[in-house]
């Protein structure tokens, strides 16, 4: 995969960002000028009740940029939906899909780490803050605390080889990958759309399913640098986690069973 022939196509789901927005995307365009890539930038305004979409639309003036907008608030899940879909769209098999967060606690140089891990051979890199050299600021101990039991949840009922880091969405993926899960999994690609930020821990697991190879690089969480609220509501998410779980392992039709049958049966 060249990294010069290729395109970089980053995924900003946005609520309520007016603060943090516009100097995410001036970090990209200039982390994207500085490695030379031809790049560009799709934001989902979901429903946002400040000047976020108004700052996209100027962004789009100056960028390449393409905004797409929700009317009304609809949650991660159907944002990131959206945002997957569209990049499937435009991108080829070689291009790079990066997601990242639009509050500014995902840095865009660590998408060069992302990038070049992908060229040894990878279908999905994550920013991870348990790799060697990872970590978090910002987090209070009972934060701490929960996001570690979180993970722990999920790497014992979902193991993916490569993977340590399960809750974070700051990945990398190969266009090739997210148009293959698109083509295979339709609108069930993000399934549970409704259940908070399960839809980042659903989409690796659904990848999984798929045999896409994983890999991490260390990046530090910067919590600190948050300029909006929060938008998880944790019990909701870990709901989601657990009707997952269910759905994931049913014996009539779940995932782990249904799924894997079907591509038995392709490639037959």
């Amino acid at each position: 995969m060249s990294e010069k022939k290729n395109k970089k196509i980053v995924l900003i789901p946005a609520y309520n960002e007016a603060n943090s927005l516009q100097e995410l995307i001036e970090v990209v365009a200039a982390t994207a000028k500085e490695q030379k890539w031809e790049y560009r930038i799709i934001i989902c305004n979901d429903g946002s009740a400040d000047k976020t979409g108004l700052i996209a639309m100027e962004m789009a003036d100056i960028y390449p940029v393409e905004v797409m907008h929700h009317k009304i608030n609809r949650g991660l899940g159907e944002t990131e939906r959206d945002l997957f879909e569209r990049a499937a769209e435009i991108a080829a098999d070689d291009d790079v899909i990066i997601r990242v967060e639009g509050d500014n606690t995902h840095k865009p140089q660590y998408m060069i780490d992302m990038v070049n891990k992908l060229e040894e051979g990878f279908d999905v890199v994550a920013c991870s803050r348990y790799a060697e050299g990872g970590g978090q600021m910002g987090l209070n101990d009972k934060k701490i605390f929960i996001s570690k039991c979180a993970n722990l949840f999920m790497r014992f009922f979902f193991p993916i080889k490569g993977l340590k880091e399960y809750s974070c969405g700051f990945r990398a993926y190969r266009g090739e990958t997210v148009k293959k899960a698109i083509k295979f999994f339709g609108n069930d690609f993000i399934q549970l759309k409704e259940l908070g930020f399960t839809c980042t821990l659903e989409v690796i697991v659904k990848l999984n399913i798929l045999g896409a190879r994983f890999a991490e690089v260390p990046f530090v969480l910067r919590y600190d640098d948050k300029k909006s609220d929060s938008k998880m509501i944790g019990s909701i998410t870990m709901l989601g986690y657990m009707i997952m779980t269910l759905i994931y392992y049913w014996p009539f039709g779940g995932w782990y069973f249904g799924y894997k049958k079907q591509i038995q049966e392709m490639n037959k």
